[in-house]
């Protein structure tokens, strides 16, 4: 391991094992790059000097469990690109929990550390001279769509009550992260954002955004590092799926059938099935009929709702792992198999597979960070689900999955997404009895936009910036499938809406809390 320490992008001293090393540049990004030359296979770490007592190197080894993992941790609470970068990005790794590993591009000078095998990849495509915190967040952002795990990570430093006074980056280089790192049009997107909510006029730095070459289709191949992790997370293996179901008899049959050839057999297949039509019974004969290689617990509801579907099987788990499954899924023999062998290599505790459908082609080929959760295509270690729950405020709209996911990040665990093996998404059609849901805004004259469950998942996970940038995008987006063509007339009708959404998310989010 090696610790550059710095101060003001100029290294003061580089330590290797603790022995000195001479150096001649004073570039922090170029030190670093010079050291992964001369010491390929060694742990790259950087660290202001006002910092140096409360490096805690013990928790290295346990925070580096493998190569492709790149962590820093800002000491104070603005980082280094302005929050104004939520108007051009919504994905989760933008607002960071500071108080748990979490997700994200969102690098800082302040300390980190990067394995020199992945800092070599980065020689030919970035330049490693100029602001240290500007290129810390640019190989990250770069990184992470090709396979690199980057986290902020308040376990790099002891108990620290040093904060580091913070120089966020100007509105130049805010326009010119976006320039290089988006698509064009998001830098004029940003433009008018901050022009509307902001009531500023950052033309010069948006005309000068435009000299800079784009680095969104860069291609770093990370295929020679080879990965290992030695965080040890699987113990027994042993597996429960849950599955929630309604009036999708045949189609859950053939999941139980791919269930029983695997490879890897599950402990318990929960079936949690629904029909809200009261003095109805269960129409899953073939559950005790028929000769299963698990035990399938089947639970019956009048309770209608995915939410609360998979909320009574996750009551129901008692294996070390759970496989969050939909009853419209096809998948080979070697499934439970293959993902298992998956974690244990990455050392992860949450996984989600592809989940095509017949139609599709796979857009994602790399095991990476993912941005989402899939309810129907998971693996989840137990432990995680001690506290957490599907938020049945979002019964019956979107975002219950996306939430989910983030309860889970904010436990300080990543979602990891594997190209292979893949699971198929039939998408079956609609089956069972099913009344449509009544709800609490459906007679208002003024209906609610976006879905004020949509709405609530912003609210909840979201920065104020992230929030406005979806209004931007969603006002401009709905104007041409909705009938009102005069821009005033529509504009104020939107705005009606928006607020109409806003209050709704935030009645579901207090009911939830009662």
């Amino acid at each position: 391991m090696i610790v550059v320490y710095h101060k003001n992008n100029q290294v003061v001293k580089i330590i290797r094992d603790s022995e000195d090393l001479m150096f001649s540049s004073n570039a922090v990004g170029s030190i670093l790059l010079r050291l992964a030359k001369l010491y390929p296979n060694d742990l790259l770490v950087w660290c202001a000097i006002e910092l140096q007592v409360s490096l805690n190197t013990t928790a290295f080894d346990s925070i580096f469990h493998h190569h492709k993992i790149m962590t820093s941790y800002c000491t104070t609470v603005e980082g280094y690109l302005p929050e104004a970068i939520g108007y051009v990005e919504e994905s989760p790794f933008i607002k960071i929990n500071r108080n748990i590993a979490f997700p994200t591009w969102r690098m800082s000078s302040d300390v980190g550390g990067i394995h020199s095998s992945v800092l070599l990849q980065f020689e030919r495509s970035l330049s490693f001279k100029g602001d240290f915190n500007y290129f810390l967040s640019s190989v990250a952002k770069v990184g992470m769509p090709e396979g690199l795990f980057c986290y902020s990570e308040p376990k790099l430093l002891l108990e620290n009550e040093v904060v580091l006074s913070r120089k966020c980056g100007s509105s130049a280089k805010l326009f010119q992260f976006v320039k290089q790192h988006y698509r064009t049009r998001w830098a004029f997107l940003l433009f008018f954002n901050v022009l509307v909510y902001e009531k500023k006029f950052p033309l010069f730095s948006l005309l000068r955004s435009v000299l800079f070459r784009n680095r969104n289709q860069l291609h770093i191949d990370f295929t020679s590092i080879e990965i290992q992790s030695s965080r040890k997370v699987v113990a027994l293996g042993t597996i429960d799926v849950i599955i929630p179901t309604i009036g999708r008899k045949n189609y859950l049959y053939d999941v139980l059938k791919d269930l029983a050839k695997q490879t890897h057999l599950p402990v318990h297949v929960i079936v949690v099935e629904q029909n809200p039509q009261e003095g109805t019974a269960s129409e899953l004969d073939y559950l005790k009929t028929e000769s299963w290689p698990f035990e399938i617990k089947h639970i019956f509801t009048h309770q209608a709702g995915v939410c609360n579907a998979r909320n009574v099987a996750l009551n129901e788990v008692v294996s070390e792992w759970v496989f969050l499954a939909d009853d419209d899924n096809r998948f080979e023999e070697t499934l439970l198999a293959d993902v298992m062998s998956r974690i244990r290599q990455y050392g992860v505790f949450v996984a989600t597979t592809s989940y095509i459908q017949n139609h599709e082609s796979k857009v994602h080929l790399k095991i990476k960070q993912w941005s989402t959760f899939g309810a129907g295509n998971s693996f989840v270690q137990k432990d995680l689900l001690e506290n957490i729950r599907f938020n049945t405020s979002l019964e019956f709209g979107y975002g219950e999955d996306v939430d989910f996911g983030m309860q889970l990040r904010n436990l300080g665990q990543d979602v990891i997404y594997l190209p292979e093996p893949h699971i198929l998404h039939l998408k079956a059609p609609i089956g069972g009895f099913r009344t449509k849901p009544i709800l609490q805004w459906q007679n208002d004259l003024i209906q609610p936009k976006p879905s004020p469950t949509v709405m609530l998942s912003y609210i909840l996970h979201k920065t104020k910036e992230q929030i406005l940038g979806y209004k931007t995008i969603l006002f401009l987006k709905y104007f041409k499938h909705q009938k009102i063509k005069n821009p005033y007339r529509y504009y104020s009708n939107f705005k009606k809406q928006w607020n109409s959404s806003v209050f709704w998310a935030n009645q579901l989010k207090e009911q939830n809390e009662i």
